[in-house]
């Protein structure tokens, strides 16, 4: 679980590399965020991000947030 000095760190991370990069290319990726390290992660799906950082031996828990929206997740389904 995540206290509120956590999120409050990730959302200030995000916040941050959104205004020093351009991220227009990647609307709608999924990015992680490492509050520990302040590093980004991106991937088109949660577990692109989660295998590419095990590959790498980074296990660490991760904030997620989608470029361009108010959420990381979307709820329903193709109609």
């Amino acid at each position: 679980s995540w206290s509120d000095e956590q999120i409050e760190t990730a959302k200030q991370i995000w916040q941050q590399y959104q205004k020093a990069h351009d991220l227009t290319d990647r609307k709608g990726q999924i990015v992680g965020i490492d509050t520990e390290t302040g590093e980004v992660w991106f991937g088109e799906w949660f577990t692109d991000i989660v295998r590419d950082r095990r590959n790498k031996g980074l296990v660490n828990q991760l904030w997620f947030e989608r470029v361009g929206y108010p959420t990381a997740l979307r709820k329903g389904g193709r109609r």
